[in-house]
C-alpha cells in the first residue's frame, strides 16, 4: 500500500457513516464513487487527495475523537447487532451519540465500566496497551488463601492459561455466605474470571469493572454515560501509545 492511503471501507467508517463492513456492502451495492468513478470493489485503496462520495455527497469532515465511560448494566450484549434480537449496549445509547465502538466487551450478566470512543485505531491502542482492569467479584462462599496464591501465579483451566492476578479480599464471610473480591487482570480473556472461580468451585453471581487503565468508574451508576473532556485525553491516552490522529 503505498504511503498516506488506506482501504477505501476503513476511510468510510472513520468518517462515522458506518462500519468496515457495512461500508463494503455500499460499495458493493454501487453506492460509492471515487473521483466520479463508481467504485465496484472495496479491495481500493485512497488518499486525503481523492473525492470520495456516498450516494452523492462527499464523506463528512473527520470530527476530532471522543470518549466515554459508560455504566454497562447486566443483561446487555457489547455488540452493535445480535442475530438472536438480544438488547445490546449500542441500542440502549442516545440516538444523539455519534457511532462509536466500544474498548473491549463485558459479558451480558457483567456490569461496570465500559469505554466508548468514536475511534476504532484508539479503541485498538486501548485494547493492546495492556492496561489493567479491575473487577469487584461476588461469590458464594470465600477464597482461601491456597486458592490466592494459585491465582497469583496463574492457572491452567482446559489447555488455557490464565497469567497471574492480583487478588484482595474485601468481605471475608463464613459459614457459605457471599463474600466480595477485587481481581486486577492484565490479559482478560473471554469470561476469565468466572472460569476461574469455576475452577475452584464458587459461582460469581455479580462482576462489576470498576476500573480500565486510568479510567475509573467511581460513582458512575447503571447506565450512566460520562464523556471524558478533550483536555483530558492526551494525558489519559499517552500511556496507550496513542498518537496524533
Amino acid at each position: 500500500m503505498e504511503k498516506n492511503k488506506e482501504r477505501i471501507a476503513k476511510k468510510i467508517a472513520a468518517a462515522g457513516l458506518c462500519s468496515r463492513r457495512v461500508a463494503e456492502t455500499w460499495i458493493a451495492d454501487g453506492r460509492v464513487t471515487v473521483n466520479g468513478q463508481v467504485l465496484s470493489t472495496p479491495a481500493f485503496c485512497v488518499s486525503d487527495e481523492d473525492v470520495v462520495m456516498v450516494d452523492g455527497a462527499p464523506l463528512p469532515q473527520k470530527a476530532p475523537e471522543r470518549v466515554w465511560l459508560y455504566y454497562k448494566p447486566t443483561g446487555l450484549l457489547t455488540t452493535h447487532k445480535d442475530p438472536q434480537g438480544r438488547p445490546t449496549v449500542f441500542e440502549s445509547l442516545s440516538k444523539a451519540l455519534p457511532r462509536v465502538v466500544s474498548v473491549g466487551r463485558l459479558d451480558f450478566n457483567s456490569e461496570g465500566l465500559l469505554i466508548l470512543t468514536t475511534s476504532g485505531k484508539w479503541a485498538h491502542a486501548m485494547e493492546k496497551s495492556g492496561w489493567k482492569r479491575t473487577y469487584r467479584v461476588r461469590i458464594h462462599g470465600t477464597l482461601t488463601e491456597g486458592q490466592i496464591a494459585q491465582i497469583q501465579k496463574g492457572v491452567t483451566i482446559d489447555g488455557i492459561h490464565y497469567a497471574g492476578a492480583d487478588v484482595c479480599i474485601e468481605t471475608d464471610q463464613s459459614g457459605g455466605k457471599n463474600s466480595w473480591v477485587r481481581i486486577t487482570l492484565t490479559e482478560g480473556k473471554n469470561r476469565e474470571i468466572r472460569k476461574i472461580m469455576g475452577f475452584f468451585g464458587y459461582s460469581v453471581s455479580r462482576l462489576i469493572r470498576v476500573s480500565y487503565g486510568p479510567f475509573q468508574l467511581g460513582k458512575m451508576r447503571a447506565g450512566d454515560l460520562h464523556e471524558v473532556p478533550a483536555k483530558n485525553l492526551k494525558e489519559f491516552l499517552s500511556c496507550a501509545s496513542l498518537g496524533e490522529t
